[in-house]
């Protein structure tokens, strides 16, 4: 297994992370040589992946989209093929996609400070042919999830139904649900989608739910940015509304953490507008916890609601107790009637794809390192990983932490360093989980993932302006990074 070349810079992932890391590279590191390895076939992550009928955002394109390349089309919330189209528009407008090696899957990576390099061990294809490829730097855009599996609890007597069960991440190209009966086992983002999409053609579709989410509608369109659009140049009009939309959605962020009981009141009211007053939402819509502490999710144009009205569509709250021939058994006895039972319970969420870490031939477990402005981890040299926000749009965390990168890479050069590294030297800083969210893919996942700090700059702010001001416009240097300059492995010798 011989090394087949250096970069510099390797990035892993071809999704919204991946593209905009390489835009990043080409305007503001252009003097570096890279490449991108995506284990799949084509690009897009996310949404190359799921394929379920509806899929779409549940952030505006305003600020899901690249803050490089303005959003054009009409509906601010978008649908899976659209951003699909979008990402391979921008991927080729910038020459980005010439450089991924498509089935290149990166399964272990070995840092040598003597060589101020990373090894990366590749699986390409179908035979899991491997090859190794050198860099000085590791940029990690492979997304928090895992590609291979979802989240499915092992549901009693789920081999004695007589129909087809179905999982949202692995989506049946020839399954018809038309004229049938779907029962869909979820109260998420997937399900609020999956639901009003199936019953424009099914039978009749239940949303079983174990305890509700909050549930918002919102318009498709955005109006002022389609009107801003009309009368300004079309990056202008783009970024005075990504703009709008951030500073409109830190606000209600905000307000709903400091009065969580004003901001129940008000989700809750809206959707008995929608429904009506004599539907059950105080069963149906109304979470056990306040309002962000798990993401809220979106239905555009109402359209959950609008299927419920008429009936095609029905939410059921109760447990399972166990599947039949025909259907769902309740906890309180009920059995609903189904044809197919879609299993939308979830992700499995996985950091950095699962990836084997090394650094001087000692393994690393991210578990016990912390995590360095919300991209490095300590003690671990010339990486980063992209991990957006969860009350907010992916990429504008992604776009920050890539220009980051950037600027640690061109201090590096200008200083004649080949190695940063984050040290935790503040005895004060508490280990916090990563990520504060109750909901269960979340709590599922966080003793796999490292630590947060309870201070800057191991803090975790979620916060778009705060990180605007620390990432893009704050000084590189920190207390806690060291920039070094090991001897290389030749020079050591002599």
């Amino acid at each position: 297994m011989g090394v087949s070349e250096c970069v510099d810079v390797l990035v892993v992932g071809a999704g919204i992370s991946g593209i905009g890391a390489v835009y990043h590279l080409q305007t503001r590191a252009p003097d570096r040589s890279y490449a991108i390895l995506e284990a799949r076939g084509d690009l897009g992550g996310t949404w190359d992946l799921f394929r379920y009928p509806g899929i779409r955002s549940d952030s505006d394109m305003y600020t899901l989209g690249f803050a490089f390349k303005p959003w054009t089309n009409a509906k601010a919330i978008a649908d899976g093929p659209s951003i699909l189209a979008y990402l391979r528009e921008t991927a080729a407008e910038y020459g980005i996609d010439r450089h991924i090696r498509y089935r290149h899957r990166a399964v272990a990576a070995a840092w040598s400070s003597a060589d101020a390099t990373w090894t990366v061990t590749i699986e390409r294809g179908e035979a899991r042919e491997r090859s190794e490829i050198r860099c000085n730097f590791l940029y990690m855009c492979s997304g928090y999830y895992d590609y291979a599996k979802g989240y499915a609890p092992d549901f009693p007597g789920s081999d004695r139904f007589a129909g087809r069960i179905v999982h949202p991440q692995f989506w049946p190209e020839d399954l018809d649900y038309a004229s049938k009966r779907v029962v869909v086992i979820g109260s998420g983002a997937t399900a609020v989608t999956l639901v009003p999409e199936m019953a424009k053609t099914a039978a009749h579709v239940t949303m079983l739910q174990r305890s509700p989410t909050y549930v918002v509608s919102r318009p498709s369109e955005d109006a002022l940015a389609n009107w801003l659009r009309a009368k300004l140049p079309a990056k202008t009009a783009y970024g005075l509304t990504r703009w709008k939309n951030v500073l409109l959605g830190q606000f209600f962020f905000g307000r709903a953490r400091k009065y969580p009981a004003k901001a129940k009141q008000r989700l809750l009211g809206w959707v008995r507008e929608h429904l009506g007053p004599d539907y059950d939402v105080d069963r149906h819509f109304t979470p056990r916890y306040n309002p962000w502490d798990q993401r809220l999710c979106l239905v555009p144009d109402a359209d959950l609601f609008t299927a419920i009205k008429a009936g095609d569509a029905s939410v059921v709250t109760d447990t399972v107790d166990s599947f039949t021939e025909t259907g769902i058994r309740l906890t309180s006895g009920e059995e609903v009637p189904a044809d197919i039972i879609v299993t939308a319970t979830g992700l499995e969420m996985q950091l950095m794809s699962g990836i084997a870490l090394s650094v001087d031939g000692t393994a690393i477990d991210p578990v016990r390192s912390m995590n360095y402005k919300g991209m490095m981890l300590s003690d671990v040299p010339n990486l980063a990983l992209s991990f957006g926000y969860t009350n907010a749009s992916w990429t504008l965390k992604a776009d920050l932490t890539s220009g980051y990168v950037c600027r640690l890479l061109n201090a590096m050069r200008a200083r004649g360093m080949r190695q940063v590294t984050p040290r935790l030297r503040d005895d004060d800083v508490e280990p916090v989980d990563f990520l504060d969210f109750s909901s269960g893919y979340v709590r599922r996942a966080m003793d796999r993932f490292p630590k947060q700090g309870s201070k800057a700059p191991w803090k975790l702010h979620q916060n778009y302006t705060r990180d605007l001001m620390a990432l893009k416009f704050g000084s590189v240097d920190d207390d806690a990074m060291e920039f070094s300059n090991p001897v290389p492995k030749g020079q050591a010798a002599a």
